[in-house]
Formats: C-alpha cells, sequence, structure tokens
C-alpha cells in the first residue's frame, strides 16, 4: 500500500519538475505572461498590417473574376509551402483578393495549375471537401489567437466551415455563405462572399484589425499545404504567427433574426410479433415546427426551438460492440447543438469531457445562448427531454439504463481569454427529473507557457441523486452523494521533440450525466516522448515521428487497473501515404484477475491514385474476454476505400473483422460491412443509398451464460437531398431494418418513409 502511494507522490512530483524546468528561467528573464505575450508579439515584429478595401455595391459570385469591384481589391499571393515543406516557395501559384462591403466580406482565389486534368474536384455534399483540391479563409476576428473561424472551398464550390480552437479541433460548424468554383484551362477560380451575419466580430465604429490566413490544398504525390506567411514549428500557436488585415470601419455585426419553420413527417410499420407478425402501423406523423435565432447583441445570438426535428438524417455508422469494457462514443450531428458547440468544448476534448449533447437523446424543446463580449465568452443551454439515458461508470466496466422520465437539461458555460492563447473557464450543469438530479461544477484553465509549452487543468465537483429502484438495480447510494474529479495534462510541442504528461484520478461517485464519462473510482498517470524528423517533399518520407509513452492506473484502493508500456512509430510521404505503429506490453485487472495485454496496431492512409483513397486498421495481441473474464487472443482487420467515378458518383466500401479465440478455441467471429453509393447531382443534390451488414457468430461452449449462436443485422437506407444551405434543405428517404438469430433467419422488423422541408427566413 505504501509502495503505491509512493509512486503516486513520484508522479504528481514528475509532472511538477517538468513545469518547473519550463516556468522558472521565464520568471528569472521576466518574460513569462500568460499567452505568451511576449513571444507573440515578437512574433509578429516588423508585420505591416494589411489594409483590405471598401466596396460599393455587390460582387457576382459565379466563379469568374468579371466584376470591376476585384479591381480594386487587396491583392496577396500565398508563397510559402508550409507542409510538407518548411516554408520553402509554393509549388504553383495562387494569387488571392480580398474586399468588403456594408454587407460582406468577399474573397477569391486565383488558383493555377500546370497540369488541370490532375485537379482532384468532385461534387460532394457540404463539408466533404477533404480529399480534394482546395483553398480556404481563415479569419480571428477578435484576434484572441485561441479560436479561428475557417472556410474551405472546392475547386467546385463545394463548401465546409469549422471553428478551430488551442488544441487544434474542428468542431463541426454551420453558417450561411455563398460560393462558386470554376476549373480553367490555367487551373481554377473560386469566389465566396460572406454576410457578416454569419460572422462574428467586435463593435467598432473604426477600423478593426483582424488575425488571417489565405490557403491551398494541392494534392498530388504527396499533398502540399500552401499558405500566406511562414510558420515557427515549434510555436504550436498558430494564429499567433498570424498576418493582420485592418479595415471594415463602419461595419457592425448582424442583430438579424432568423427564422427556420420545418415540416417533418414520419410514417412507420413494424412487425407486431417479431418475425412472424403481419407489418402494423407504429407511427404517422406530420409535424410542424420551428427554430428562432436572434442575435440579440450583436455576438451575442439567442436560439430557441418548439417541437424541433432533432432527429439524424444519416444513421450512425455501427461499431463494433462486441465485448465492450465501456461505452461507444457517438459524434454530434444535429444542428442546433452544432451551433456554437466550440464554446462548451473542453480544450482537450478526449480527457474530461463536461458536456456531451447527445446524452440529450429526444428533447421536445430547447433554448441557448451563445456568444463573446471581448475577453469573455459564454453559453448556456436547457432543454426538455423525454429520454433519461444513466450511465454508472465504475472502474473497471460502465453500467447503463434508460428510463421513460422527462428531464430539463441545463449547461452554462463561462471562459475568459488570457493574454494571447490562454483561457479560463468555468462550466456548472444541471439534470432534474422526478426522483432525481445531477449536478456539477467544474473549473478549467487552459495556459501557454511558451511557444511550444500549455497546460490544461480541470477540477470538477458533481452531487447526484438516482430514484430508488435504479439505485437498487444498479448499486448506486440511495442516498444523494458527492463526488470529484482531477485532470493535469502539460504538452511540449516543437519542431523536432514532443513531450506529454498528465495525472487524473476520477472518484467513485463522480456523475456527469450531461457529459461522456464512462470511468470512475482511479487514477491515472501518463507520460511520452517522441522524436520528430521532418524533410522536404522529394524525399522517401516528409515526417517520422517515433518514440516511447508510459500509462499506469489504480483504482482508489490502489489496485492495479492497467499499465502499459508502448511505442510508436509514425510515417509519411509519397503517395499521400500515413502509417502508424504501435507496439504495446502491458497488464489490465479484470474482476480480480491479471490479464496481459501485449499487443501491436497498425493504422494505414493511402491515396495512390486521383480517385482512390484507401483506409486499414489491424490490431494482433492479447485481450480479455469480459464477459466470461477469461484470456484470449484477438485478430481485428478493418480495411476500407472509396472510389471516385468521374466527379458526380461515389463508391465506399468498408468491412471489419474481427476474431477473438481462448484457450478452448473460438470465442466468436464478427463481421460489419458497409457500402454507400452516392451520385452527385451537383454541390447542392444528392441520392444516397447505403447498405449496413452485421453477422456475429459466437460458439456457445466457451461462454458461462447462455448466447445465441448468431446474431445478424442489415440495415438499408436510402435518401434524396437537396440543400440550399444548412437550414433551407429537402429530405426524402426510406430505411428499414432486418434481424436474424440462429433459430430465426433474416427478417424485415421496421420499414420508415421520412420527409423533411427546412426553410431559413432571415428578417
Amino acid at each position: 500500500m505504501k509502495k503505491m502511494h509512493v509512486k503516486r507522490k513520484a508522479g504528481l512530483l514528475l509532472i511538477l519538475l517538468c513545469l518547473c524546468i519550463r516556468v522558472v528561467p521565464l520568471y528569472s528573464s521576466g518574460v513569462l505572461v500568460f499567452g505568451d505575450q511576449a513571444e507573440a508579439d515578437s512574433t509578429k515584429k516588423g508585420k505591416v498590417p494589411h489594409r483590405i478595401p471598401k466596396i460599393d455595391g455587390k460582387i457576382r459570385i459565379d466563379g469568374v473574376l468579371d466584376d470591376d469591384a476585384w479591381q480594386k481589391a487587396l491583392k496577396l499571393e500565398i508563397k510559402y509551402e508550409v507542409w510538407p515543406g518548411e516554408n520553402i516557395p509554393a509549388p504553383v501559384k495562387t494569387d488571392v483578393y480580398l474586399a468588403f462591403s456594408s454587407t460582406h466580406l468577399y474573397a477569391a482565389w486565383k488558383a493555377i495549375d500546370p497540369d488541370p486534368k490532375s485537379i482532384r474536384a468532385r461534387y460532394n455534399d457540404r463539408d466533404d471537401v477533404w480529399k480534394d483540391d482546395w483553398v480556404a479563409l481563415i479569419l480571428d476576428p477578435f484576434n484572441e489567437q485561441n479560436r479561428r473561424f475557417s472556410f474551405f472551398i472546392n475547386p467546385l464550390g463545394v463548401q465546409a466551415e469549422t471553428i478551430e480552437n488551442l488544441a487544434n479541433e474542428h468542431v463541426p460548424w454551420d453558417t450561411i455563405w455563398d460560393s462558386a468554383g470554376r476549373i480553367t484551362d490555367e487551373g481554377f477560380v473560386v469566389e465566396i462572399a460572406i454576410p457578416f451575419s454569419s460572422l462574428r466580430f467586435p463593435r467598432k465604429k473604426d477600423d478593426q484589425q483582424w488575425g488571417f490566413d489565405v490557403m491551398r490544398s494541392y494534392p498530388r504525390n504527396v499533398r502540399h499545404f500552401l499558405g500566406f506567411f511562414s510558420r515557427d514549428r515549434s510555436n504550436s500557436c498558430y494564429m499567433c504567427q498570424a498576418e493582420q488585415m485592418v479595415g471594415f470601419k463602419g461595419v457592425k455585426p448582424s442583430k438579424q433574426i432568423e427564422l427556420d419553420p420545418t415540416l417533418t413527417g414520419v410514417f412507420t410499420q413494424e412487425r407486431e410479433n417479431f418475425p412472424e407478425g403481419e407489418f402494423k402501423e407504429k407511427e404517422k406523423t406530420v409535424e410542424p415546427g420551428i427554430t428562432f435565432r436572434w442575435n440579440m447583441t450583436p455576438n451575442m445570438i439567442l436560439n430557441s426551438t418548439i417541437n424541433p426535428d432533432f432527429s439524424n438524417v444519416e444513421a450512425d455508422a455501427a461499431q463494433l460492440d462486441i465485448n465492450l469494457q465501456y461505452a461507444l462514443f457517438y459524434p454530434e450531428k444535429r444542428p442546433f447543438f452544432l451551433e456554437g458547440a466550440s464554446i462548451f468544448k473542453n480544450i482537450f476534448n478526449n480527457r474530461l469531457t463536461t458536456f456531451y449533447s447527445r446524452s440529450l437523446a429526444d428533447p421536445s424543446w430547447g433554448v441557448k445562448l451563445t456568444g463573446k463580449e471581448g475577453k469573455n465568452a459564454i453559453g448556456f443551454y436547457s432543454v426538455q427531454d423525454n429520454i433519461l439515458n444513466l450511465r454508472f461508470p465504475q472502474s473497471q466496466t460502465t453500467l447503463s439504463t434508460s428510463l421513460n422520465n422527462k428531464t430539463i437539461g441545463s449547461v452554462l458555460r463561462y471562459r475568459r481569454d488570457l493574454g494571447n492563447a490562454s483561457t479560463i473557464g468555468l462550466i456548472i450543469t444541471d439534470r432534474e427529473g422526478e426522483d432525481y438530479y445531477n449536478r456539477l461544477v467544474g473549473f478549467d484553465a487552459h495556459l501557454r507557457l511558451t511557444s511550444s509549452d500549455e497546460v490544461q487543468v480541470q477540477v470538477l465537483g458533481s452531487q447526484t441523486s438516482y430514484p430508488d429502484q435504479v439505485a437498487v438495480d444498479f448499486g448506486q447510494p440511495g442516498e444523494k452523494f458527492q463526488g470529484g474529479a482531477v485532470d493535469i495534462y502539460f504538452r511540449h510541442n516543437s519542431r523536432n521533440m514532443m513531450f506529454h504528461t498528465g495525472y487524473r484520478q476520477v472518484s467513485p461517485d463522480f456523475r456527469a450525466d450531461l457529459g461522456f464519462i464512462t470511468q470512475a473510482g482511479y487514477r491515472y498517470l501518463e507520460a511520452g516522448f517522441k522524436y520528430v524528423g521532418i524533410h522536404n517533399p522529394g524525399f522517401w518520407f516528409t515526417r517520422i515521428e517515433t518514440g516511447p509513452s508510459f500509462e499506469y492506473s489504480t483504482d482508489y484502493d490502489d489496485q492495479l487497473l492497467y499499465k502499459a508500456l508502448s511505442y510508436t512509430f509514425h510515417y509519411e510521404g509519397p503517395l499521400q501515404t500515413k502509417l502508424n505503429l504501435k507496439g504495446s506490453l502491458g497488464e489490465r485487472s479484470y474482476m480480480g484477475q491479471v490479464f496481459d495485454t501485449d499487443n501491436l496496431q497498425l493504422i494505414m492512409y493511402l491515396f495512390p491514385v486521383k480517385n482512390l483513397f484507401f483506409t486499414m486498421m489491424a490490431t494482433y495481441g492479447d485481450h480479455i474476454d469480459f464477459t466470461n473474464s477469461q484470456p484470449g487472443t484477438r485478430f481485428l482487420i478493418n480495411p476500407g476505400f472509396e472510389y471516385k467515378i468521374g466527379r458526380h458518383l461515389s463508391l465506399t466500401l468498408d468491412h471489419l473483422y474481427e476474431r477473438f479465440d481462448v484457450e478452448n478455441g473460438r470465442l466468436y467471429n464478427a463481421n460489419i460491412s458497409y457500402a454507400g453509393l452516392v451520385y452527385q447531382f451537383n454541390r447542392r443534390t444528392f441520392l444516397r443509398s447505403i447498405l449496413q451488414y452485421v453477422d456475429y457468430k459466437y460458439n456457445t461452449e466457451n461462454y458461462n451464460l447462455p448466447i445465441n449462436s448468431e446474431f445478424k443485422h442489415f440495415f438499408t437506407q436510402v435518401l434524396f437531398s437537396y440543400k440550399i444551405n444548412p437550414q433551407t434543405m429537402f429530405f426524402l428517404g426510406y430505411s428499414d431494418n432486418h434481424f436474424g438469430y440462429s433459430l430465426t433467419p433474416l427478417t424485415q422488423s421496421n420499414r420508415t418513409i421520412f420527409l423533411k422541408i427546412g426553410y431559413a427566413l432571415q428578417l
């Protein structure tokens, strides 16, 4: 017992020592400023802001630079290749034009290509441009350097937009703007117009100064990223190095009101007594709904929705759900929750996630307030949910249940900028229902100590009370109880070296029912180091990362949960190849036993020719049979590819195979197959069909409990989609499900026809 305490203290001392090594010299030299203000100012020293001119009238967005206004625009050239080349001359010429009117920000790119036939450009749905050539406008209107708004456009005018935070996480974001693209004999031309009503920026009477970058992605044998300014790879703050634009005098943030009425129709039939029963009507509804969006102040947005359609048009991709120790995570896709989502995210979202919007499974109404004034950002949710999904995290597993219990879920988030690229924040969540509540309060900070060093801290506390029967059924406390969590994470990221270390502890009674916490009652220590080798294009590699990492976790009784020593080799090179090989030696305890977890993992991405994208993930090694508490050997392989046929047709195939063997032979085989075929008529309209097949085969002799020897699930969906913008759309689709078991052949269980019409009315 004492040895374990000594190890824990040693881990904490290691973290503190690492921080002191970085911080003490800065104190002694008098340059330590939150957000690295001194280094940021030094980085920008000598840079003269670019004045963006104001034009009268509007520019026609058609992919043709024939409007007279472009002659008055600020003209820039993208001169640098910033990846994989390190600030070398760009391999192709790209001119960029910027201007603004009283209502819009305009940008255009004239991208020269020596071989226009090699341009990768397809008609895709919104937000699907990443495999194509693309150009981008990156904006930091508040000059805060910890958040940026990014607009991406492929050569045919297909749009994507994201908000990125300090950890370079891309948070989905949907807003209304206009774009057009055209391939020419010289390359391609792209034009965009962004209404100021779709942007957030300070309220000023005089000129404003925004951070910005203009980029081009040029994918050939390698994917070349081209930028307007050179980048210091030892400075992990991208926007601290950005160029500045000056202008926008007289432009005011919008106080616009937007009404988004929707009409949703669903008709579902289901077999009354599966599998022999007849189909009976289960649901037949036609429901109007409306979402209200109001810029209460120029940078504070109020969203409310009555009788909303919170459904996902696209079903979640099937994930392997055999032999799980913890719950699966699914991404958020619902538009209401995507607006302003960056305010609610943790800086490093793969750690303690205090708000996970998909925990609100079936909302009937919602209200949301998000915005920023000066250095202060605020976000607020309140949503009524008709289903209460509960997770009961433990040190070695997660239990869960669903109740038909209406709850009100509320979240309050406050964040304040400190200097350049540092923040502190507060989050409060509350979920209330009949005989139930869960409340959480948390503090977090993200501090940039130097241009290469940053630290994140989270301190959380919760109070929970479950209904009596739930407490009895799932072994939870019968009265209200409290819990807490702490997370400290330090990262150094420079040109040739990456280092991280962290410590986290979550008490057994900590709950975050509006978040995504799958484990409680544990302490966790981690550390890792990587050497980074970089080479310009034309060599056999462009980037290599290699180094060890260590993880160690115990429960609150100081009993081992997990320990592992890993070594990673990461390679990037020709044919847009990315390969990650990781070997791990470890042990994990489960139900009083300690199991070996030695394994080898391979992840590979390959873009060998213009129209073909290939991926593969494979794992082999020791694993635990969590159902029967026995050791085993797992082999998993997951190949997939996407093939583009011309500019309109796309075929995606993906297959996952897992085999699990124990001492007495095979435990199970699992197969998940996916096929998707999409015909994209233009950038607004597509017809898509999806087939998804799941087949699990179990060796019942190796299970301690009764189990079906086979499970099958076949899902189909056909969807027609017409989207003018994220809120103005028409969807018409059909889907069904087939299930099969050891004594039941694959049989259709339900079928659904659905319709959705939405319109964005801006006042």
